[in-house]
């Protein structure tokens, strides 16, 4: 079996000119074989610059479009090409955006390995641990209080136990951000799980310290990227003196960063993103760092049905994969793009097995939503 051709598939939802926010656009690529097979996969990253990492022509030996160093090969060697596709793209970065682009690539491969072998990802990966993983859901704020009573209702009527809420200029205003929990307890009871997201707005530990010991009486749950992740020293003070369980590293790419990240901040919970981090292959390796270091691994994921699938299969192969990211946004690329959406279900999601990822994309959003110049 041979790699014939790779798709790049840039999804937007609102017009190039116009603001975007999370969830509305994509990277997707599909890896075409000799046999007919076809495997997904996804990037949540900038799509623009991610496309023209694999279409890119080759400029020497380790500046090389990812492609390009794919067709002709066996998408069954899915280690080999892993540290093919690393070497040939080093000089235009062994972080950040090169591992985006070859996470995508990574995730279809498992995919088509799946489909070939007649199984789903996570017996590839060892065998499932369970067949269902609590999620806890996201949501992005509303300027209002009735609209955000509205959202927090229907994330209970779906039996979530524990929900995130970040963005919106959240961690922004101090007053404000305590009105808005104080909302959201009213609605939650202190029986369900909370926890925000700064997304590194706090601007230093002694910031953060404070900010935390207002919020105390919201009894939060996490306290994600409360800091940006190369403030290793105030990460590290945070997580030792603040009393709140501090996470991060969605924004993190490969096992080196992780393994820095974890040694240097000791966070109590580490959120690598499947689309991000390396793809399936390099989440393994930081799930067992993530082990040796007593972190919790509860990875990012607030995307397509694409990353949801694959952060399923992981975690349900995992032995500590317990809680899991599901998105509450009303983007068509997260509800529609994926025919088969994995359903949340009384606070659950269901581990599937069908073979490879088993999503069925709906070529009608696609076309819909697919940018072309």
């Amino acid at each position: 079996m041979k790699i014939i051709e790779i798709e790049t598939i840039w999804l937007r939802v609102p017009p190039l000119n116009e603001p975007c926010e999370w969830g509305e656009d994509a990277l997707i690529v599909r890896i075409h074989t000799d046999t007919g097979l076809v495997g997904v996969g996804e990037t949540d990253s900038s799509p623009s610059v991610v496309k023209a990492l694999i279409e890119m022509p080759a400029s020497h030996e380790t500046c090389q479009g990812l492609r390009q160093l794919l067709i002709g090969e066996n998408p069954l060697e899915i280690d080999r090409l892993w540290k093919k596709m690393v070497r040939g793209s080093e000089y235009v970065g062994r972080r950040g955006a090169a591992i985006h682009a070859i996470s995508a690539l990574d995730i279809a491969l498992w995919d088509i390995a799946g489909q070939h072998y007649g199984v789903p990802v996570h017996t590839l990966l060892g065998g499932k641990h369970r067949d269902r993983i609590a999620a806890y859901g996201t949501f992005i704020p509303k300027p209002d209080e009735i609209a955000n009573r509205h959202i927090v209702r229907e994330l209970m009527a779906q039996g979530l136990k524990c929900i995130k809420l970040g963005g919106g200029g959240f961690g922004e205003d101090l007053s404000a951000d305590k009105a808005l929990l104080k909302v959201i307890r009213e609605e939650i009871g202190e029986d369900v799980k909370l926890q925000i997201d700064l997304v590194g707005r706090w601007r230093n530990y002694a910031n953060a310290l404070t900010q935390c010991d207002a919020l105390r009486d919201f009894n939060l749950n996490w306290i994600e990227e409360p800091l940006p992740s190369d403030d290793s020293e105030g990460l590290l003070r945070l997580s030792q003196q603040c009393g709140i369980r501090v996470s991060g590293g969605e924004g993190l790419a490969t096992r080196h960063e992780f393994k820095a990240f974890l040694a240097e901040t000791r966070p109590a919970i580490v959120q690598p993103d499947i689309t991000r981090c390396g793809g399936i292959s390099e989440m393994r390796h930081i799930d067992e760092l993530a082990r040796q270091y007593g972190a919790q691994l509860v990875p990012h994921g607030f995307s397509t049905g694409i990353l949801l699938a694959a952060t399923v299969h992981f975690m349900a192969a995992s032995e500590a994969g317990e809680l899991i990211e599901y998105s509450q946004s009303d983007s068509p690329l997260f509800r529609d793009l994926v025919k088969n959406l994995i359903p949340l279900q009384n606070g659950y999601v269901r581990v599937p097995d069908k073979p490879g990822l088993g999503v069925e994309l709906d070529e009608e959003v696609i076309d819909r939503y697919r940018v072309r110049f």
